[in-house]
């Protein structure tokens, strides 16, 4: 059987880079996401060289598509293997279109392929979220200027390890704040609250990015995140408080304009998924995103 363990800050050298050099545009694939977000995707191992999570469902034994140079269909097969083993029902998750047709190369007809819809990441250009031009922004620029009319003495700070305690007090704020719409929403906060208390504890050594929001008086938003590679930065974390109008399309576009500054050979933010909640799905659809990037789960054929 494949050796799972759980992932440790001290994982992130390795993995981090194993998974820069793979570009993969998904923030599935990220040390941050696999870390954060492990009490909801699992442990992580590595089946013929290739790196790959698990965790075991009620319904499935449900593994991360496996990343980084080797033979993935000896890697594909390591991890059938590795589900019979557990007797369980294997899925695959975080697939894209290209990942789904080299799944059906290696593997002609064993898996019955569903898109995840609330798996897709939403993804813009750097220049469309720190310009914020034409009509289709239109409303998220007269959201900023309201913001700005209203609170002319507004700034913002980098995050660091002076301020990071009045960032965790303000997403404290939010959740006490924020009423789970359903029982769904309400186990999908509780995991959330897992991994952003993660990020808060490895903001330094993981080399996050981080920008707080102020009105002039209090901070009311914030946002961090990290760069995935040289084309790619993953968004993991963005609150502000919904009483303070614009206040979202602000520390969006800031936070946008600070990655643009420090990384300037970024091309496009990975604002991630919308985990199939309404709200959230409304609010990334209304930036217009450049590429919502489709990914699948592949069941492997109970007949098999």
């Amino acid at each position: 059987m494949i050796a799972f363990r759980p992932l440790t800050l001290e994982d992130y050298g390795q993995i981090h880079g194993l998974l820069s050099s793979c570009a993969y545009p998904g923030a599935d694939y990220t040390f941050n996401n696999m870390y954060f977000w492990s009490c909801y995707y699992g442990e992580f191992g590595y089946a013929a060289g290739m790196l790959t999570q698990h965790i075991t469902l009620p319904d499935f034994e449900d593994y991360l598509y496996p990343a980084g140079p080797g033979d993935v269909k000896a890697a594909l097969a390591e991890i059938m293997e590795d589900a019979r083993a557990r007797g369980g029902r294997l899925r695959l998750r975080g697939l894209t279109g290209d990942r789904v047709r080299e799944l059906e190369a290696c593997f002609p007809g064993q898996f019955t392929v569903r898109p995840y819809r609330g798996s897709f990441d939403y993804i813009y250009t750097v220049e469309e979220l720190t310009e914020l031009k034409g009509k289709k922004l239109q409303s998220k620029r007269n959201h900023c200027n309201r913001f700005q009319t209203v609170y002319p003495d507004w700034y913002t700070e980098p995050i660091t390890g002076q301020n990071l305690p009045a960032c965790r007090a303000l997403c404290e704020q939010w959740y006490a704040l924020h009423v789970p719409g359903s029982e769904q929403e309400r186990l999908q906060l509780q995991l959330e609250r897992v991994a952003i208390a993660r990020a808060f504890e490895g903001f330094t050594r993981l080399g996050m990015d981080g920008l707080l929001l102020s009105d002039g008086e209090r901070f009311v938003a914030f946002s961090m995140g990290v760069r995935m590679n040289r084309t790619y930065y993953d968004v993991n974390f963005e609150k502000a408080l919904t009483n303070v109008a614009g206040a979202y399309s602000v520390i969006n576009r800031e936070f946008s304009r600070m990655v643009a500054e420090k990384y300037p050979e970024v091309e496009y933010l990975n604002r991630e998924d919308d985990m199939d909640q309404e709200g959230l799905r409304r609010a990334k659809e209304s930036y217009q995103p450049t590429i919502l990037l489709e990914k699948f789960t592949a069941e492997r054929k109970e007949t098999l």
